[in-house]
């Protein structure tokens, strides 16, 4: 599943395209990709027609797009997602769900094509609800700040992590505790930070719960200045272009080849119907 580097990579590369754009038509050609739009709020190719994009905001995997109408454009990747910028008459992509052609005051004529192989991801248009850290959809709101917020709260993350009896890499998938991290970069933070991910988070020092999230947001900030986790064509930018963290990963997707730290090699396990990669030797189970 994408997580928060793949799609900020999408946001940014959606942001100089989108914003100030008025959104001329709209298609569904697949009503399963609107799972998450209230049609009580209305329908939602009739709120979006004529409507200018003001901003392109993200909250861990959710990305939004304000309108001027006091709404916003939810779009979720889910599993298979992308977002996908095309030169007006553009051939349609395989499995297109979601099209929509715009007019941006600088770029001209575009279509943004929303492809989902899987149909899990979705788009909405969304109430805006307040929040301190600013205007955020109904349906984003009960989702943690992510680490590379500038709101984040690193001693109440801290503070709330160490009292959770839960292992420490469930604790990072929460996403009401913590926003944009899925199984990849826990994986990835956790070997950084020598934790085993079964290790109760309850008996994390402080200062080895603070050395955990210096380590997610230094791989956070790697995987997005590398463009995001691409292992197939399902993981693109807006170009359909792919990232190249996969090629720094030290334990996911390792299995079998030697710790990059002390040559053990390094172990998958089943976790919450995925799998957990780490190092026997150098994450052990305290």
């Amino acid at each position: 599943m994408p997580e928060l580097p793949e799609v900020e990579v999408v946001r940014a590369g959606l942001e100089p395209a989108l914003v100030g754009a008025r959104i001329d038509s709209v298609h569904v050609f697949d009503p399963r990709s609107l799972k998450r739009h209230d049609a009580r709020r209305g329908d939602f190719v009739g709120m979006l027609q004529g409507s200018t994009v003001l901003s392109a905001e993200r909250r861990g995997k959710f990305m939004w797009f304000p309108l001027d109408s006091g709404d916003a454009l939810v779009t979720h990747l889910g599993m298979s997602g992308q977002v996908l910028l095309r030169d007006s008459g553009a051939e349609p992509d395989r499995h297109l769900r979601i099209q929509y052609g715009i007019t941006h005051p600088e770029h001209g004529k575009l279509l943004v094509n929303f492809v989902d192989q899987r149909i899990f991801g979705s788009m909405a248009v969304d109430e805006l609800v307040e929040q301190p850290s600013g205007l955020v959809p109904a349906q984003a709101a009960h989702i943690a700040l992510d680490p590379l917020d500038s709101f984040f709260d690193d001693e109440m993350f801290i503070t709330r992590l160490r009292k959770k009896s839960t292992g420490v890499k469930r604790a990072l998938l929460d996403q009401t505790l913590i926003s944009g991290v899925g199984n990849i970069y826990a994986d990835e933070s956790l070997w950084a930070a020598k934790i085993h991910g079964e290790r109760s988070a309850d008996s994390l020092s402080k200062a080895k719960a603070q050395e955990l999230l210096w380590e997610v947001r230094k791989i956070l900030n790697k995987a997005l200045a590398e463009g995001g986790t691409s292992f197939d064509a399902q993981y693109v930018n807006v170009n359909g272009q792919s990232g190249y963290f996969a090629h720094s990963l030290n334990a996911y997707g390792q299995q079998g080849k030697p710790c990059p730290r002390c040559g053990t090699s390094i172990r998958k396990v089943s976790f919450m119907n995925r799998g957990s990669h780490f190092c026997p030797k150098c994450q052990r189970v305290k």
